[in-house]
């Protein structure tokens, strides 16, 4: 039996066991919209190079992007500007502290965010990228998505995007800090709402699953041969979601799963195996670090039966 052929006989099954975990979770309130969610939902698609899928649960539900955008936003700056323009903005390292913290900002100098997929560090890479106006950074920024998941339907959820940007005010504070330090350029309000609008793209499991082959395929799509993003950034991208892609929790991900991955407060979770998978999973209820507390079950569960882990 091959490994898809195991996966599609398991994972229903290894699914239900780790949805349990869901009763242990807290769907998150502090985006008003996304407390809709229901608490015990838990889906996961698993594709490989072929497009050969695998599924098993609540696959068909939608979520938004929320932080899993900030590793395509990171990419699509560097492709517009390149590592040393972006990295003058924004530093390469872990906090340790929470993904919304501003702490650090006023600790150290230059006033840098310590990397690009903490708010304050998005939010900066959101200003990064080309486009005359916040529309037109927006929709280039949506066009990347949709091709990334070979998705031409991909689209704002506007509930959740009315909800970001009228409750974001911690966004605002760091947003305005990052102005008055100069590490910030444009208008503030602009910058956020490209930020709020890319965080608040719909997606589902399978198109998770076919960003994250791009990615397993140093940026080339395997179903249609085509580069979409340069080699170099793919690694670039991968280091920080090994390294900061699940909030807090990143060491603790990084020895139970050891795959490369980033998360959402929506309760998604993009990673993979290089070379050979693209995963997707949703999974609202959140443990204390703000990751899919089912999602990671799952996937550490399925890691160590498959040995993806990279160590």
């Amino acid at each position: 039996m091959n490994e898809m052929d195991k996966l599609e006989s398991i994972l229903p099954e290894w699914l239900e066991t780790s949805r349990l975990q869901s009763a242990d979770g807290t769907v998150a309130t502090y985006i008003p919209e996304l407390s809709k969610a229901p608490q015990d939902l838990l889906g996961i698609q698993i594709m490989d190079k072929s497009g050969r899928a695998v599924s098993a649960g609540d696959t068909d539900f939608s979520f938004t992007l929320q932080s899993i955008s900030k590793v395509f936003t990171l990419i699509l700056a560097l492709m517009d500007h390149g590592e040393d323009a972006v990295f003058s903005k924004v530093g390469k390292e872990p906090t340790g502290d929470n993904f919304n913290s501003m702490m650090k900002l006023e600790l150290i100098q230059p006033a840098i965010p310590f990397n690009p997929l903490i708010n304050a560090g998005a939010i900066v890479v959101s200003s990064l990228i080309k486009g005359d106006t916040a529309e037109h950074k927006s929709a280039r920024i949506l066009e990347f998505f949709r091709e990334l998941a070979a998705n031409p339907e991909l689209d704002y959820d506007l509930g959740v995007y009315h909800s970001e940007s009228e409750t974001g005010h911690l966004n605002r504070s760091m947003a305005y800090f990052l102005l008055d330090k100069g590490i910030l350029q444009g208008k503030v309000e602009e910058v956020l709402d490209v930020y709020f609008r890319h965080c608040s793209v719909k997606v589902n499991c399978a198109d998770l699953a076919r960003m994250a082959l791009v990615m397993a395929n140093n940026g080339t799509d395997p179903l249609t041969g085509k580069s979409l993003i340069p080699k170099r950034y793919v690694q670039i991208a991968k280091s920080f979601m090994i390294t900061c892609g699940m909030y807090n929790g990143s060491g603790e991900f990084a020895i139970g799963a050891g795959m490369p991955a980033k998360s959402g407060v929506s309760g998604g979770i993009l990673t993979f195996v290089p070379g050979r998978f693209g995963i997707g999973v949703v999974g609202p209820a959140l443990n204390p670090k703000g990751n899919s507390i089912a999602g990671v079950d799952l996937i550490e569960r399925l890691s160590r039966e498959f040995e993806w882990s990279l160590f």
